[in-house]
């Protein structure tokens, strides 16, 4: 058990927690921590794994082991394998292993009728019998299952540490937590450099966690499958619930509308006692009332306001120029990279693809299938085999994965803008940064002293500068808190032009998506809906099964390594029992985009109707009794294209059947 009592920590005048109690058990719990940025979550997570101390209170363990999975884990060994390191948390096994192969060792070089045989056998059984009750046998399975689960390739599992970036190295750090299994694990924003894939094993591995998860993450989708009570900082102290976001939400406003009650109910009866006091202060008669309200109030346990909502970011997409009805499109085309290992590819054979007016597309795949780089193709500044077309007065606005880290640190907040659009009023700026609020001096900072959510918050700001009718946004929810992610899904929802989006967040794309792109195994595979609906297709419906490896890949470079080092492998082949495939997924046409397949049925429809045409003709030709004069040569001619018009008119009619269904179903 954990206990913090009456805990106090000051930075600077203000405190940031103010008498705060908490009380975690290890019974399996999950429970999710919120609170606006800067609230105190990744402190508080710290008090609790003894890392931080505290200026009041005590902080009490008592038999209870932690596991801390910190936000940027930076002291990973760089020699270590992403093996070694996962299999840190069998270290008590991993010493009876080197015993027992030392007692081994000894034994064959003693002889075998000596007492110190004897002894050594003895010492030997009892390891041995340590290491069944460990279940040493599952150990390097189990570890080997945990870090594919979490998305390392098979052949990845003895590279260094060195040749992974951060978010890799993190991975190998939250394997070695969940194979260590404490009693208490906390874990800061564990999906940020997850993809979709590993944060869904991530949720199915933590639903059977046998001890308590202390989560703090801004995904909505993950706090809403996987927390079973939450937790809230506000103004220093912590206020329960029972149930996930969704239901934290709820019972917060019904909370809050109960204090603000209770609280004016309060200040009204405040107010009665002072002007009674007021007015019967200098009254004999009534001066031994008038003190029995003056000791009310002393004694009064005053009930402070309720917290005012956290400040907000508030924006709009400009109003975009309109495109025309094709914004882009790309031919079959092909991408590879060339690395140390050779050459690796990313994309064969991939498309064609058509980007319409008005597409609302999410591209999803495992972490290293292609989207970024399918990202920078679409924006024209990634190479490729294969052809860009771009439709009529397209302009374009790009905001990349890793754009808020790339920020000028010298520059200030302002100087950020002014450089990007140096022709905008001052006053247009200010009020543009304000939207994101950066307001007053905080316009001046400097962009080295930003929060990650700050940096994200910019560069998202410096997106807006010039209006845009194709936006191309790869994880524009990185460091974004779960109010900032409303705003932006409300202003892509509202946004009137085209975009693709690249992200991980589940809720998002849900929201916001009409199209979803399946990014894996050299391919584009195009899927109508949002996430959900990809997800439903794939698993419950009879679209084929995705069996995609993952690979290394543009993220999997170490610090300071191009993005571009690496790329994925083929995908693995289907199961031989994988559902038969869904006719509008594998069908003759399915290789068509939705404008392809509109232009096809457009072409079919006209091909028939020239036929009928025809045929009346030659039906016509074929009663004029002078066809038949002769040998009957010309009435035969006449009769053989009928019948061949015949055969292409029932072969027309069948495949503009296809065609309607595949284009119902892009309607629907």
């Amino acid at each position: 058990m954990v206990k913090l009592d009456d805990i106090t920590i000051r930075f600077g005048d203000e405190p940031l927690f103010d008498a705060l109690s908490w009380t975690l058990s290890p019974e399996p719990q999950r429970i999710g921590l919120v609170g606006p940025n800067g609230a105190g979550k990744t402190t508080l997570l710290k008090v609790i794994a003894g890392d931080q101390s505290v200026d009041a209170g005590t902080v009490t363990h008592e038999g209870v082991s932690i596991g801390y999975l910190e936000q940027d884990v930076q002291d990973l060994p760089d020699n270590r394998t992403v093996r070694d390191e996962a299999l840190r948390a069998f270290d008590d096994v991993l010493a009876l292993e080197e015993k027992e192969e030392r007692i081994s060792e000894e034994l064959a070089e003693t002889d075998h009728e000596s007492d110190r045989h004897e002894t050594l056998l003895n010492r030997l059984h009892r390891v041995q019998e340590q290491l069944d009750a460990r279940e040493a046998h599952r150990v390097r399975p189990r570890t080997e299952a945990t870090l594919t689960g979490l998305g390392f390739a098979p052949d990845e599992l003895d590279r260094p540490l060195r040749t992974f970036s951060g978010g890799w190295r993190m991975r190998a750090a939250l394997a070695r937590l969940l194979l260590a299994q404490p009693d208490l694990l906390l874990l800061d924003e564990p999906t940020n450099h997850l993809d979709i894939a590993s944060i869904d094993w991530l949720e199915d591995t933590l639903e059977t966690y046998p001890g308590a998860v202390v989560l703090v993450s801004h995904d909505r989708s993950v706090l809403d499958r996987m927390v079973t009570a939450t937790a809230e900082l506000v103004r220093g102290r912590l206020l329960h619930y029972d149930g996930n976001y969704s239901h934290y939400l709820e019972a917060r406003e019904d909370r809050y509308d109960r204090w603000q009650r209770r609280y004016e109910n309060q200040q009204k009866r405040i107010e009665e006692i002072k002007e009674f006091i007021s007015k019967f202060r200098y009254n004999a008669a009534r001066a031994s009332q008038v003190q029995s309200r003056i000791k009310k109030l002393e004694k009064m346990d005053r009930i402070p306001p309720p917290p005012d909502s956290a400040p907000t970011m508030s924006f709009e997409f400009p109003e975009p120029p309109r495109s025309g009805a094709v914004v882009l499109e790309l031919s079959t085309f092909h991408k590879t990279y060339d690395t140390e290992q050779g050459t690796e590819r990313v994309f064969a054979n991939a498309g064609p693809l058509t980007i319409e007016r008005g597409d609302k597309i999410a591209l999803v795949g495992p972490n290293g299938a292609g989207k970024s780089t399918l990202a920078r193709i679409i924006r024209g500044t990634e190479s490729f085999d294969g052809t860009r077309t771009e439709g009529h007065k397209v302009t374009t606005a790009f905001h990349a994965q890793h754009q808020a880290e790339a920020l000028d640190p010298n520059q200030t907040v302002f100087g950020t803008l002014r450089t990007a659009a140096p022709d905008r009023p001052k006053t247009e700026l200010r009020s543009l940064l304000g939207r994101f609020l950066f307001t007053n001096e905080e316009a001046f900072k400097d962009v080295r002293v930003l929060s990650g959510g700050e940096k994200s918050r910019l560069a998202l700001a410096r997106t807006l500068l010039s209006p845009a009718n194709l936006l191309i946004l790869d994880e524009p929810t990185n460091h974004l808190d779960i109010q900032s992610r409303e705003v932006l899904i409300e202003a892509l929802q509202t946004y009137e032009g085209t975009f693709v989006l690249v992200s991980h967040d589940r809720h998002v794309i849900d929201a916001v998506a009409e199209k979803t792109w399946r990014v894996g195994g050299g391919t584009v595979r195009t899927f109508l809906g949002n996430y959900s609906d990809f997800r439903w297709q794939v698993e419950e419906g009879s679209a084929r099964p995705l069996q995609d490896r993952p690979a290394a890949a543009e993220d999997r470079t170490p610090t300071g390594s191009s993005e571009n080092g690496h790329a994925a492998p083929d995908a693995a082949d289907p199961p031989p029992d994988a559902p038969s495939p869904d006719p509008l997924q594998e069908g003759p046409f399915s290789h068509l985009n939705s404008y392809q397949l509109k232009q096809k049925l457009e072409d079919t429809e006209a091909r028939i109707l020239e036929i009928e045409e025809t045929q009346e003709d030659l039906e016509a030709a074929m009663a004029d009794p002078e066809a038949y004069a002769g040998d009957g040569a010309a009435a035969r001619e006449l009769s053989d294209e009928y019948n061949a018009l015949k055969q292409e008119l029932s072969d027309l009619y069948d495949e503009w059947e296809v065609l309607t269904e595949y284009v119902m179903a892009l309607e629907d």
